[in-house]
C-alpha cells in the first residue's frame, strides 16, 4: 500500500457553477444513451436469435464494431463523469485526455475490424 495519503477536497468551500453541472449532466446523458443503444442491440440479438430462433442474425464486422464502440463508449463516458466529479479543478485536462484516449481506441478498433474483414 502507498504511504502517501490523498488530501480530501472540502466540498463546503468549493463552488460549482451552473455550466459545470450542465456539462456533467450532458456527459451523464450521453453515457446513458450509449448504454441504452448497446443494451437494445444485445437484447434484440439475444431474444430473436438465441431464445426464439426466429431471425438468424449473423454477427459480422459491422455488428461487431457497433457493439464494441457503443459498449466501450458507455464505459469510458461513465468513467469520465466519475473522474470529473472527483476532480472538478482538473476538468479540462481530464476531458482532453479522455478525447485523445477515445480517439485512439476508435482508430485501433477500426483498424482491427478492417484487418479482420480483409
Amino acid at each position: 500500500m502507498s504511504k502517501v495519503k490523498k488530501k480530501r477536497v472540502d466540498r463546503a468551500i468549493t463552488t460549482i457553477s451552473k455550466k459545470d453541472i450542465q456539462f456533467e449532466k450532458i456527459l451523464q446523458f450521453s453515457s446513458w444513451i450509449f448504454l441504452i443503444t448497446f443494451s437494445i442491440f444485445v437484447a434484440f440479438w439475444a431474444i430473436f436469435d438465441v431464445l426464439l430462433k426466429r431471425i438468424e442474425i449473423s454477427i459480422n464486422a459491422m455488428h461487431y464494431s457497433y457493439t464494441i464502440f457503443t459498449g466501450t463508449s458507455a464505459a469510458f463516458s461513465f468513467a469520465l463523469v466519475t473522474k470529473i466529479r472527483k476532480n472538478r479543478d482538473k476538468k479540462k485536462e481530464i476531458f482532453i485526455d479522455w478525447l485523445i484516449g477515445e480517439f485512439l481506441f476508435c482508430v485501433f478498433s477500426i483498424f482491427a475490424v478492417a484487418i479482420y474483414i480483409w
